[in-house]
């Protein structure tokens, strides 16, 4: 028997995402959280971080992942654009630059790069660009630069190797999804509430509650998350 569509999330970017199912990782998180959750039509969302790398400083020799702040903003315009493409139904949206522990990037990275420029000064630069693109192609964007600052300990709570998150940090970053998809005047909704759950029908076959006459649904059971997301 096949089940109803299923919502397609892509995440989609550099090691923020790579690494994103890793250690309590955000991708994971939104993984489950949208477990047997279904759309009549099935509408697409993307997520996409860009610009991390980019905002490294230049290396002496040319070589590197340094792009120039223009034109980090100006690929980015042309892979959203890339996106929106795709199809009516394709929602995005972006994540800026997250904040640098500039000394544990140092300690971690020395001996394994060469020459490496990464300031949290920078990557203010490169997120508030990236916000004001989205503002300017109407797109709904995360402010990780922001947000990720507003826990006082976050440079060492909220990231694993001064740049990659830890899970604390990619708890932030869940929430602010999740309330851009809570606002978001879409249709239909990508809120995970909105979505119907999978085969969520009572059956005899599910488990036999204590008054032995009835059983129980678990199909909306979030007992086994530390946080009850909203």
């Amino acid at each position: 028997m096949l089940g109803p569509c299923r919502p397609q999330i892509v995440l989609f970017g550099s090691s923020i995402v790579q690494f994103s199912f890793a250690n309590g990782g955000w991708g994971a998180t939104l993984a489950d959280i949208y477990a047997r959750k279904d759309a009549d039509i099935q509408p697409s969302l993307v997520i996409m971080y860009f610009g991390g790398n980019d905002a490294m400083g230049p290396h002496s020799s040319g070589l590197g992942p340094h792009v120039p702040l223009s034109e980090c903003k100006e690929n980015l315009r042309k892979l959203a654009n890339h996106i929106l493409s795709l199809s009516e139904k394709t929602r995005l949206i972006l994540l800026s630059c997250p904040p640098v522990n500039e000394d544990m990037f140092q300690s971690t990275t020395s001996g394994i790069f060469g020459q490496v420029t990464r300031s949290n000064e920078i990557c203010r630069q490169y997120s508030e660009a990236c916000i004001e693109l989205c503002k300017e192609m109407g797109l709904k964007v995360v402010d990780l630069w922001t947000s990720i600052q507003k826990r006082d300990d976050w440079a060492t709570a909220c990231l694993t190797d001064g740049v990659h998150f830890s899970s604390e940090g990619s708890d932030i970053l869940v929430a602010e999804i999740l309330q851009i998809l809570k606002e978001a005047e879409w249709e239909p909704s990508l809120h995970w509430k909105a979505l119907p759950t999978e085969f969520a029908e009572d059956s005899p076959y599910d488990l036999a509650a204590s008054d032995g006459k009835s059983t129980l649904n678990i199909s909306e059971w979030i007992f086994h998350r530390e946080d009850k997301w909203d």
